[in-house]
Parts: structure tokens; C-alpha cells; sequence
């Protein structure tokens, strides 16, 4: 066992210095995300126990991503890429900060703590993208993100239980669970500020093309744009639905940091092993399983919804979301690769216009959520919402086929005469 982990740790010395640095920078960054993604949705529905304003919350943050996404590309122009990437990752502290001075929790109060959040995941997207892409090929990208999702999925076994029952012991102790809530979020800025100064340990460099606005694209890329609206989806929506039916279900931040932990370390080694073994033709699979086990997990949320039902459904999105994540970040690339040599634009254009469609999906998510709970009920959003979005999400295993097949057509020269065709003069850059 020791000389296989030694054989893994020169494996990853072997790689290039940014590829490491990213990875480092990203795996302390990780120690956050969980209170991001988990934590601040479920303070807001302790504070306020609306779910509705949870979801607000969450549309708010997805209206200030692409937002930032395009300020992002103007400020590469001026700024180098390390110092944007750090911004991003400080100002989610300052987003915490912002959320937990709120006396009330109102609309409008909500709203600027959720554009802040926006403008973190924003810039900490868009520029973690982009240096994932320029760092990596399509023989190492599995491994990246194989990596990658081991070392989340780790953290997500100790952050959620440990904060889960820091809050709970500390509200035991009379101080109250909004001063636990300012402990945490002083800890976030803390870990921030490291993680920032690991990244300026790499030699990062800014996109060369400075013109990242276009309207046309060749007909591939609208392939995937339409498979990220489908990811989107599920974003808009599941990334606080699991706080949301916890804490109506099972009530406290303790039983959430135990769901969000059980089977966390069993996801973890599948994803390393199989970013570590499998190669691009394996990736319609991957894809297929992930989305699989979300569909499964939802129909079993919804059939029984008790604590019994939410927790099946916690540890199937456990394996099934980095599943998803293994096979669909490697398809983008290589489409982004494929495009970015036909059109001669820069790759960093593809990175911000993909948000576009993400983002159309989030809204869409959301938005059916939001629906369901105004015209039928909470429960029947937080009941039905999830099996709706799952089954739609199950139609990326075609688009993602065509994708790869097309992809491939285009590379071998088969079709040379479509490989040459762009859909309409290119629109003049507004950035």
C-alpha cells in the first residue's frame, strides 16, 4: 500500500509546476466550498425558514456570475490572471461577512449578500477555468479532475460533520448559533487569504487574445452550450436543495454535516481511481452513471420524502455530481480545443460565453422551483422539482454522444468542408 501511494505522489511531481500549483491552490480553497455550497443556504432557512428566499438567494449568485464573467474578461486586459483569481476567492469571506451582519434577513439584504457571492464564483470560475484548460491536455484532463474531486470529496468528509456540530455544541453552550455563524466566517477568510498566496506561486499568464464577446460560433459549439443549459439545470437548484430538505426534514446543522459526510469517502477513491485509469472513451459512461444515480436519488426523495428518503438521495448525489463533473469538464475542453482552432479565437471567448448556458439553465432550475412553490406548494417544489430536472438532465447522455462523435469527425478531417464553416460573420467584440 505505502509504495503505491509513493507511486502516486511522484506520479503527481511529475506533472508541471502550474498543474500543481492549481491543484494546491484549489485543494485549500476546497476547506471552503462546503461551507459556501451548504452552510449559507442553511443559515438562511434557519433564519428565516423560507425556502423560497433560499432560492433567491441562489438566482441572485447566478445572476452575478456571468455578470462577472464578462467584467473578468475586461480586467484580464489589465490585471494579471493570479491577482483576479485571488479577488474571487476573498470576496466569497466578504459575502459570508456582508450575509451575517444582516440584522433581518430581507429581499434586498439577500440580494447583495447573493450579487457578492456572484461576483466571487465569478471570478474564481472563469480565471479557475481557463487555467484548468491552458495547464492541461485531453490525455491528463481525467486525472485532473480525478484529483481534484478526491481531494474535495476528502474535505467533504470533515468540513460538513465538523462545522455541522461546531454549531449545534456551540448554540448548546448559550453563545448562540449566530456567533458560531461569525466563527465560521472568520475561519473562510482566513483560509482564503492562504489559498491566495499559494497561487501566486504559479506562473500563470493572461489569455493572448483580448477580444473575448462574440454572437456566431460554429455549430459544435451550440452542441454544447445546449448540454451546459441541461448542467445548469441542476445547478440552479441542487446546489441548495440538499440544506433545504434537511433542515425541514431532519432539523439541524449536525444531522446535515453527517449526511453530507456518510459515503464521502468511498466517492473520493472511485473518482481518483477512475480519473487515474480512464482515458476520453470512457467518458459517455462516466457521464452516464452519474446522471443515472441523480435520477435514482431523486425519484427516491421524492417517492418517500422523510429523513430515510433525503439521505439515500445525499449519499447517490455524493458519487453522482463529481461523476457528472469527471466526464463533462473534460467534453468542454476538448470542444473548446476543437472550435477555438477552427474560428482562431482565443479560448478564454469559449469560457465566457459557456456561462451563457449554464447560466440559462440555472434560471430555468431555479425558476421551476420557484413556480411549483408559489402555484402548488413547497413541498411539492422541494418534492417534485428534483425528479422534473433529473429526468431532463438524463437527455445529456445523447447530446454528449453527438458531441464526441462530431468532435471526432472534425479532428480526423472527415467532414472538412463543415470543420471550415462558421455560422455568420463574427460579430465585433464589446469587451
Amino acid at each position: 500500500m505505502l509504495s503505491k501511494l509513493k507511486k502516486e505522489v511522484v506520479h503527481f511531481n511529475n506533472q508541471p509546476h502550474n498543474f500543481r500549483i492549481l491543484v494546491l491552490t484549489n485543494l485549500v480553497y476546497a476547506f471552503v466550498l462546503p461551507v459556501i455550497d451548504i452552510f449559507v443556504a442553511a443559515y438562511v432557512m434557519r433564519s428565516s425558514n423560507d425556502p423560497n428566499k433560499v432560492v433567491i438567494y441562489q438566482l441572485t449568485i447566478y445572476t452575478g456570475i456571468p455578470l462577472t464573467f464578462l467584467l473578468n474578461g475586461y480586467l484580464l486586459k489589465h490585471f494579471n490572471i493570479r491577482k483576479l483569481y485571488s479577488a474571487g476567492m476573498m470576496l466569497s469571506a466578504v459575502s459570508m461577512v456582508i450575509m451575517m451582519s444582516l440584522d433581518s434577513l430581507s429581499i434586498v439584504g439577500i440580494g447583495v449578500a447573493g450579487l457578492t457571492m456572484g461576483l466571487s464564483f465569478g471570478f474564481y470560475w472563469s480565471n479557475r477555468d481557463y487555467l484548468a484548460l491552458a495547464i492541461t491536455n485531453d490525455g491528463n484532463r481525467n486525472y485532473y479532475y480525478g484529483l481534484e474531486t478526491f481531494f474535495y470529496t476528502i474535505i467533504a468528509v470533515v468540513i460538513p460533520v465538523t462545522i455541522g456540530w461546531f454549531i449545534e455544541g456551540w448554540g448548546k453552550d448559550g453563545n448562540g448559533v449566530h456567533g458560531a455563524y461569525l466563527v465560521i466566517t472568520g475561519l473562510v477568510f482566513v483560509v482564503t487569504v492562504i489559498a491566495s498566496i499559494v497561487c501566486f506561486r504559479g506562473n500563470f499568464t493572461n489569455p493572448e487574445q483580448k477580444k473575448y464577446v462574440f454572437f456566431k460560433f460554429h455549430p459544435l459549439w451550440y452542441r454544447l452550450l445546449s448540454l451546459a443549459m441541461l448542467k445548469g439545470l441542476a445547478q440552479g437548484f441542487l446546489v441548495t436543495a440538499p440544506a433545504m430538505l434537511i433542515m425541514l426534514l431532519l432539523g439541524k446543522e449536525g444531522a446535515l454535516g453527517s449526511a453530507q459526510s456518510i459515503g464521502a469517502v468511498i466517492a473520493a477513491v472511485v473518482m481518483y481511481v477512475l480519473g487515474r485509469l480512464t482515458g476520453p472513451e470512457h467518458r459517455i459512461k462516466i457521464f452516464a452513471a452519474g446522471l443515472g444515480l441523480f435520477a435514482i436519488g431523486a425519484i427516491a426523495n421524492g417517492m418517500l420524502f422523510d429523513a430515510t428518503g433525503v439521505v439515500i438521495f445525499i449519499l447517490l448525489l455524493l458519487i453522482a455530481r463529481p461523476l457528472m463533473d469527471l466526464a463533462y469538464f473534460p467534453i468542454q475542453f476538448r470542444v473548446i480545443d476543437i472550435v477555438s482552432k477552427i474560428e482562431k479565437r482565443g479560448e478564454f471567448a469559449y469560457i465566457l460565453n459557456h456561462e451563457a448556458g449554464l447560466y440559462t439553465g440555472r434560471f430555468l432550475g431555479a425558476g421551476t422551483f420557484l413556480v411549483l412553490a408559489y402555484f402548488v406548494s413547497t413541498e411539492a417544489a422541494l418534492r417534485y422539482a428534483i425528479i422534473i430536472i433529473a429526468l431532463l438532465q438524463l437527455c445529456s447522455v445523447f447530446v454528449a454522444k453527438r458531441i464526441i462523435a462530431e468532435g471526432k469527425k472534425l479532428e480526423t478531417g472527415e467532414e472538412p468542408e463543415q470543420a471550415l464553416k462558421v455560422t455568420g460573420a463574427v460579430a465585433e467584440s464589446i469587451v
